[in-house]
């Protein structure tokens, strides 16, 4: 495994990120409880908590608030830590102990890459930008996700991940992923 998912997953994101505008954090996402801030919040610190988990180490909260500065240029310098981390010796072969279990690096750069992806669609559909991102990687990642998203993660309050909706006949590859993760498309 390669962090090349994961850096055209972070390319992608970041076009969408370089496309919001501080009027539109106050709005709403497909992700029911979170506004646009707080997906943009979500985004950069998961590089960072991505980043740490790659080396071994604790992962820190979500504290800061990355919308309320240049949040572009965090995801850039978090993005940059991240691919570095995953990239050093031995990480896509060692089992990382995370939060929520252990995986394998190979396992856990895929993890994030998708949620990369999937909140960069997110922050798409809010701010009024175009879904159909990275038509290969998001097929990709569908795949990926349907082979490894089983029944039990999903609930309806999106504990992990809501209930699959149905995606429209024809939708782009982004779109049918975001609507396999649960999201309204």
């Amino acid at each position: 495994m390669t962090t090349e998912a994961l850096e055209q997953a972070i390319a992608s994101t970041r076009t969408v990120l370089a496309g919001v505008s501080k009027e539109q954090l106050g709005d709403d996402t497909p992700c029911v409880a979170w506004k646009v801030s707080d997906v943009i919040n979500h985004i950069v610190g998961g590089q960072y908590f991505f980043e740490a988990g790659a080396r071994g180490e604790q992962q820190a909260g979500g504290e800061t608030d990355f919308s309320a500065g240049d949040f572009v240029s965090a995801f850039d310098e978090g993005s940059q830590r991240c691919i570095a981390a995953f990239r050093a010796d031995g990480v896509m072969e060692k089992m990382l102990s995370l939060p929520f279990g252990e995986m394998p690096g190979s396992a856990f750069v895929g993890l994030a890459a998708t949620d990369t992806f999937a909140h960069g669609w997110d922050l798409a559909k809010a701010t009024g930008q175009a879904t159909d991102l990275a038509p290969e990687l998001a097929g990709q990642l569908l795949i990926g996700a349907r082979m490894a998203i089983q029944p039990a993660l999903r609930s309806p309050e999106g504990t992990v991940f809501g209930p699959e909706q149905q995606a429209p006949t024809g939708a782009c590859n982004a779109d049918q992923l975001a609507a396999f993760l649960g999201r309204m498309v």
